[in-house]
């Protein structure tokens, strides 16, 4: 599996592209903004103590606010919100193991002390560790850091572009064939469901995909009639039901809404059965 995988209705895996360096790296840069401001904080409240305590305690305490903020705080964030700190939830971004489950405490301990132990010195240090750790990730299929191998986790880019909203358009050479249409065997599920695989059908595996569209393609040809011509592939046909569904329905809605200008009552059956249907 070159990509990361989540599981939708009907069992089908979709894929989800891996997180690359650019990404990772302005995750971090917030990741890290968080941590200066809270250091300075911390920073703060240690100058208050030091006044009051001998040199011993404020160096334990000041060893202890640096182990809070670049240790414990990034393990806990991961733990508790299941691979997401805050800098991969602005970003839409997700810590998962290699099989696609969330991760667990031991798995964001050994990112989190590989992380602080070996990759980020480079960013005050001679940039050495942060070279190795940014070419491991250019050339890693997966985008994977010294942390990620270690642990045996991926980053997924979880938070990807709505497409249910975009509309289907209708095929060109079946715009005539779907005008004669009997629709009345597909429900507003059916619907919802053959719209929801038409736009997840390009981040599905292929053999999940083709596997799903003949099935698709044999329920509505059991619900509806006239049969589509010839040699039409699965993909078309699919489409050109949904669109021209969505086409009876606005106009529907388009004649409701001329009859309520014109000032004419609208029954109410009417309007529930001219209302748009979610799809």
């Amino acid at each position: 599996m070159t990509q990361g995988g989540l599981v939708i209705g009907e069992a089908v895996e979709v894929e989800l592209p891996v997180a690359r360096l650019a990404t990772r790296a302005a995750a971090i840069a917030i990741d890290a903004a968080i941590q200066v401001v809270l250091l300075f904080a911390l920073s703060m409240l240690l100058g208050a103590i030091a006044a009051r305590a001998n040199g011993a305690v404020v160096g334990t305490l000041s060893v202890l606010m640096l182990v809070f903020v670049f240790v414990f705080c990034p393990i806990a964030f991961e733990t508790f919100s299941r691979g997401r700190s805050p800098g991969k939830f602005a970003l839409g971004l997700r810590v998962v193991r290699d099989d696609g489950g969330p991760i667990r405490f031991r798995h964001a301990v050994t990112r989190g002390l590989i992380g602080v132990a070996i990759e980020w010195p480079g960013l005050l240090l001679p940039p050495l560790t942060w070279i190795f750790g940014s070419t491991c990730m250019l050339f890693s299929a997966r985008g994977k850091r010294l942390g990620d191998l270690a642990a045996g986790t991926i980053v997924l880019v979880e938070r990807l572009p709505d497409l249910s909203r975009r509309p289907i358009v209708m095929p060109p050479e079946l715009a005539f064939w779907a005008r004669d249409l009997d629709l009345t065997g597909i429900d507003d599920a059916m619907a919802m469901t053959l719209r929801q695989f038409i736009t997840r059908a390009p981040g599905m595996r292929a053999a999940a995909r083709t596997s799903l569209e003949r099935r698709l393609s044999a329920e509505v040809f059991r619900s509806t009639t006239p049969p589509p011509p010839p040699g039409t592939p699965p993909p078309a046909y699919l489409k050109a039901i949904v669109a021209e569904r969505r086409r009876r329905e606005a106009d529907r809605l388009a004649a409701r809404r001329a009859i309520v200008a014109l000032g004419a009552p609208v029954l109410p059956g009417a309007q529930a059965s001219n209302s748009l249907s979610p799809q």
